[in-house]
């Protein structure tokens, strides 16, 4: 993909050395100056003015950001990714609707020592690795979500398929039921009902839908109305699974598949109504294991990944 053109008024630093044909430093490498005029296209030259009034023509690969340039470069010994506590299996292979061609999703979450997280550099939110289908939250964010209902997040406290759990992250496995109230109604409800009105809207202007995401949407219902009806989260779907995959497959006209969502809409319904979960999470429990956590990192050395 190719980057956007920098706009007018860029602020930029030269990485190269600009001279004249003798030799003469006219600037030197890491010169501050401002985009004056840019090229039609990528593979030409800006005009770039610098503080002495002076313009040079300078290719997009012989400058950088300004505020890239300025950002702090944290060390290479800062790596966060052995901290990582929890790593699950989630997605279609824990839900049960896996094809051959499934991809292999993994979440989790990850806690940085104290170096880590008092360091000028901070930590990230999350960790990403595209190729691996991988994602994990920094331990903090971790419980925000699940406090507040995520089904992304709940179902990789209850997945099955754990492959590795350190005992701190198995301490909130065996709490996870502290992250369970009613506010599972709110969420799923506004997410399912927010993503069916743009699957009609895709309907109306494409004449077609996106069926995997109108399974996954059936299936949050289902799922919301275990947490409700039993307080456990549903990952795999087990009796549903052939109806959910006929779905996928586009086999289920529109109008039915809207009844089937409507008719789960009203059992969710029902089920907050007769639901015994809290209205809210225990967020006294879950801050007294995010304390106990951070001061379990105080001595843990930052080391690099294998």
């Amino acid at each position: 993909m190719t980057a956007p053109l920098l706009p007018l008024g860029t602020r930029v630093v030269t990485r190269i050395v600009l001279h004249t044909p003798s030799g003469t430093v006219l600037q030197p490498a890491g010169a501050l100056g401002v985009v004056v005029q840019a090229p039609t296209d990528p593979l030409h030259a800006y005009r770039v003015q610098f503080p002495d009034g002076h313009t040079h023509s300078l290719l997009r690969r012989q400058l950088s950001l300004y505020r890239e340039h300025q950002a702090l470069v944290p060390p290479e010994d800062t790596e966060l990714w052995p901290q990582v506590q929890l790593r699950v299996i989630v997605g279609s292979r824990a839900f049960g609707l896996d094809t051959d061609s499934s991809d292999t999703d993994r979440r989790g979450f990850y806690l940085p020592t104290a170096e880590q997280h008092w360091s000028l550099w901070g930590v990230p939110e999350q960790l990403e690795n595209e190729q691996t289908q991988e994602v994990y939250w920094e331990l903090k964010k971790f419980l925000t979500l699940a406090l507040k209902a995520n089904p992304n997040v709940l179902e990789v406290l209850s997945s099955t398929l754990v492959e590795h759990a350190t005992p701190l992250a198995q301490a909130l496995l065996d709490m996870r039921g502290a992250f369970l109230s009613n506010l599972v109604y709110q969420t799923y409800n506004g997410y399912v009902m927010g993503q069916f009105k743009r699957l009609e809207a895709d309907l109306r202007t494409h004449g077609e839908i996106r069926w995997k995401h109108a399974m996954h949407l059936l299936r949050l219902l289902l799922s919301g109305i275990a947490v409700l009806e039993r307080g456990e989260v549903l990952v795999h779907v087990g009796e549903h699974r052939e109806a959910l995959l006929a779905v996928k497959r586009g086999e289920l006209p529109w109008d039915e598949l809207n009844r089937w969502r409507l008719a789960l809409h009203r059992q969710f319904d029902a089920a907050v109504a007769r639901s015994r979960l809290p209205d809210r999470p225990d967020y006294a429990r879950v801050n007294a294991y995010l304390i106990r956590a951070r001061r379990a990192q105080l001595e843990t050395p930052s080391c690099p990944r294998p």
